[in-house]
């Protein structure tokens, strides 16, 4: 015990640093996905060594907040360290895996939105599936993710479970990706529309195990839309009732 060191008063400007950027990028002030500034200006904004700001940015890219990308800058990766892990977790499992969890979070929150859903909720949910049925219709994927992702974050949030919107925030990259090489044809395109409408009627009517049942069906769809199992009606029971 006499061998522990006793913490520095003072953290160093590196530190100082680090926790000043982790903060600006948690708050969204540097979005996912998006080229922070250059070394140069960044150096010249902070005030900063230059020594000082990659010391400050090797430690975030360690932390997987940032992505140095050779010859490209530095991307933001992640608002926080644990979106970061969840993230890289669930990029690396089985594509049936990110979708069976899916199918959890998104049962559960379209459930719970049945029960608390307010008219703005509905008046939201209404104005996206324009985009939905657009965007399948037109069989253009990255425009189906995007907006499918969009609609999707809407019911948890409708939910009202706060911790349940954020992890299905730090996850959403992971499950998003899993639409992005399904195929796509006329009929997979009407179902996925047909299934956003049902569940928000199901929303609406406070169905909650329709809205349950739809939601799982949606995930369904986007793991093999050539299925041939019948999809139940908005709050019909199915064999083996989901507590």
């Amino acid at each position: 015990m006499n061998n522990i060191k006793a913490p520095r008063k003072t953290a160093s400007l590196a530190a100082q640093l680090v926790d000043s950027l982790r903060s600006h990028i948690a708050a969204g002030e540097w979005p996912v996905g998006t080229r922070i500034p250059s070394e140069h200006d960044l150096v010249e904004q902070l005030g900063v060594g230059r020594t000082t700001l990659r010391e400050a940015l090797g430690a975030l890219v360690h932390l997987g907040l940032l992505e140095a990308r050779v010859g490209d800058g530095t991307y933001v990766r992640a608002s926080s360290e644990l979106q970061s892990v969840m993230v890289r977790r669930a990029s690396s499992a089985e594509r049936d895996e990110v979708l069976e969890l899916r199918a959890v979070l998104e049962e559960h929150a379209s459930g719970a939105a049945a029960r608390r859903r307010s008219q703005d909720d509905i008046d939201k949910l209404r104005d996206l599936l324009g985009d939905v049925e657009r965007a399948t219709a037109s069989g253009d994927m990255p425009a189906v993710v995007g907006v499918d992702g969009l609609f999707h974050r809407t019911v948890v949030q409708t939910s009202g479970n706060a911790l349940l919107i954020e992890v299905y925030d730090y996850l959403g990259t992971a499950l998003a990706s899993t639409l992005g090489g399904l195929p796509w044809d006329a009929d997979a395109a009407d179902g996925h529309a047909r299934l956003h409408v049902r569940l928000v009627d199901a929303i609406e009517a406070g169905d909650e195990i329709g809205a349950r049942h739809t939601a799982a069906a949606i995930v369904r769809l986007n793991h093999d839309h050539t299925t041939e199992t019948p999809v139940p009606e908005a709050g019909t029971p199915q064999t083996e009732a989901r507590q």
